[in-house]
């Protein structure tokens, strides 16, 4: 294979190596992620020493003697350490999708990779996802981390999605649904993918986020949007729409500047662990994660939809973060507050209490209109009791809050 003298990146591999080859542009019109696939079957070729016409026609020269496969093997299992094996797998994936397209399968078994995770999972939580929340620099990304963490929508498919996905009359609805066709989607609909889609809901929060995006995109386009925009765009003049490499530069940038570790796959689990914690059926999950769905009857009817609706309302409280929550006060204490203030009231009318220096020392109640053989009440804290009772007071009351209530 003959390498061209201009280095290779991830950047600029679609315009400076994978336009030369019709095979290759064949096959990365199916794909969503297309640098980084076209990356991956270029290192491969690389290594290889062979171009990906090269790799066809040897295939197709002997397709019973996996001579690819061997090759992919051979890769896979290669000690060079300037391949991770997160990268193995990745290229192995490529690779035979490549071949796939192409209409010369490679044999499953062939670039068998096993992941190994090897860091536990962010650990999440309300605090933190407001302190990243908070760090974001505009009205964009203060929408979008509470959109993929209340939608579960991947990475891949943010990029795009459309204005026109999104419920009718969405800005006042409660919990507005998005759905999702299979294009857009892991598998784009085809195979085992066929007829898969994605219903989700935004929470209240994320709702208005998004409204208040909306506006302030609008302003900057200098119109407003239509169905066919897609939601997601750069906030640099002129505007264009987010590509799929954008998303993740951007969501490190903020995890970066706010200390708080978080991927968008983050955001998926977030939403996974709140509907576990409501009891949603994991086959009902798939179908808000857009996931295939098995043994499910008409998953995507109208009915099911709002059963579903209703049961993303339940976990809406755990997956809301922006606002500081309130704390919450004791039962006993609130007990005790209102049995108070039921004594303050039935004092007040019992004795006919002054209720503040506003009132002045003659002014009658309401049951003593001339003044005279009335008796005349008051509450005082109790250490002002003994200078009360020294000057003729008497106790009438003594009351839980520790007061007293005295005559003269």
């Amino acid at each position: 294979m003959t390498e061209t003298t201009e280095k290779i990146t991830q950047g600029n591999v679609l315009e400076r190596w994978a336009a030369n080859y019709e095979s290759v542009t064949l096959w990365l019109s199916h794909l969503q992620q297309k640098a980084l696939n076209a990356f991956s079957l270029y290192r491969f070729c690389i290594w290889a020493k062979k171009t990906p016409d090269e790799l066809l026609a040897e295939k197709a020269r002997d397709p019973s003697a996996n001579i690819v496969e061997k090759l992919l093997d051979k890769f896979c299992n290669s000690p060079d350490p300037q391949f991770t094996n997160s990268f193995r797998y990745q290229a192995s994936i490529a690779v035979k999708s490549y071949f796939r397209w192409n209409y010369h399968d490679l044999a499953k078994a062939a670039g068998s990779v096993v992941l190994e995770k090897k860091k536990p999972y962010n650990k999440m939580s309300k605090e933190g996802l407001r302190k990243l929340w908070n760090w974001t620099r505009n009205p964009r990304d203060r929408a979008l981390i509470p959109f993929v963490t209340s939608t579960a929508i991947a990475k891949e498919t943010l990029s795009n999605l459309t204005w026109g996905l999104l419920e009718d009359g969405w800005e006042s609805k409660e919990f507005p649904a998005i759905e999702i066709p299979s294009e857009l989607l892991k598998g784009h609909g085809k195979g085992r993918y066929k007829g898969v889609r994605q219903v989700t809901f935004l929470t209240n929060e994320a709702r208005r986020a998004l409204s208040d995006y909306r506006d302030w995109i609008e302003k900057r386009l200098g119109r407003k949007v239509t169905p066919d925009d897609r939601i997601w765009r750069d906030t640099r003049t002129p505007h264009p729409p987010l590509e799929y490499g954008s998303f993740a530069s951007l969501v490190l940038r903020i995890s970066k500047e706010s200390g708080v570790p978080f991927t968008w796959h983050d955001g998926r689990r977030w939403l996974t662990t709140a509907l576990e914690q409501v009891g949603l059926s994991p086959n009902w999950a798939r179908v808000l994660r857009g996931r295939k769905v098995s043994g499910s009857e008409s998953p995507y009817s109208r009915p099911n939809i709002e059963a579903l609706r209703a049961k993303f309302a339940e976990a809406a409280p755990l997956l809301e973060f922006t606002a500081t929550e309130k704390p919450q006060v004791p039962k006993e204490v609130l007990d005790r507050i209102q049995k108070l203030e039921a004594e303050r009231q039935e004092i007040r009318q019992k004795y006919r209490l002054r209720r503040g220096p506003e009132e002045k020392d003659d002014e009658k109640a309401e049951d003593c209109p001339d003044g005279s053989n009335c008796e005349n009440f008051e509450q005082v804290k109790e250490s002002e009791l003994l200078e009360r009772l020294k000057a003729g007071w008497s106790i009438v009351k003594e009351l839980s809050d520790g007061s007293v209530i005295i005559r003269k």
